[in-house]
């Protein structure tokens, strides 16, 4: 009974949508309206500024390692403590509040790393920060980071870096998160193959974007 009901909340924390509640609440601005129309991070900051942003993505990010934590705090372990992780990301991205829109999970799916393997999340933000001093785009960083994250399950533990162990759960949950992230970028990537992607201003932009 308890780990059905703490599914339903980990389900309903991810489905929080900050960035609209933000928006709407504190700048009179619904983001579907404004920038990607994306609810997550990336639009936030560039749709409400450089404080909204940073507190949607601490949101977001915590709310998938509190859904990752939440069988710890309840005393309840007969539920992988991923599943749960992975109902946070569902939910952000298919929300209840926000007649199932929402972000591309990509902070949230980080949150649920970071629960549950920090260095393996630090591993993937390194190749996030990489991708973006190169290339200068938030979508193409979230895709390597995915890429990078599914080829660290399948090599790490080989070598005993950073993952000890092949773990079946853990390497179920990352790929069923890259999964996500990829898809739910895919016009991103039909804009990068035509060199119109949204660039940040920072970093080298080697793709020469040049969004219209």
């Amino acid at each position: 009974m308890i780990s059905g009901l703490l599914l339903v909340v980990a389900y309903l924390l991810g489905a929080i949508p900050a960035g609209l509640w933000v928006g709407k609440l504190f700048f009179k601005k619904n983001l579907h309206e404004f920038g990607s129309g994306n609810t997550g991070t990336t639009n936030t900051f560039r749709i409400l500024g450089v404080k909204a942003g940073i507190g949607v993505f601490l949101f977001d990010l915590l709310k998938g390692t509190l859904a990752v934590l939440l069988p710890t705090i309840f005393n309840v372990h007969s539920i992988p403590v991923l599943i749960f992780g992975l109902l946070a990301v569902i939910g952000h991205t298919f929300s209840i509040f926000d007649r199932f829109h929402g972000g591309k999970a990509v902070a949230t799916s980080g949150g649920v790393i970071l629960g549950y393997s920090p260095l393996f999340l630090l591993y993937i933000l390194i190749i996030f920060v990489v991708m973006l001093y190169l290339f200068s785009m938030i979508s193409l960083s979230s895709i390597s980071a995915a890429l990078a994250a599914i080829l660290g399950i399948a090599l790490f533990p080989a070598i005993h870096f950073i993952l000890p162990n092949y773990d079946l759960i853990f390497s179920l949950i990352v790929l069923a998160l890259a999964g996500i992230i990829i898809v739910r970028h895919k016009s991103n990537i039909s804009r990068i193959k035509n060199q119109v992607e949204s660039v940040v201003p920072w970093g080298l932009n080697l793709s020469k974007q040049h969004k219209i």
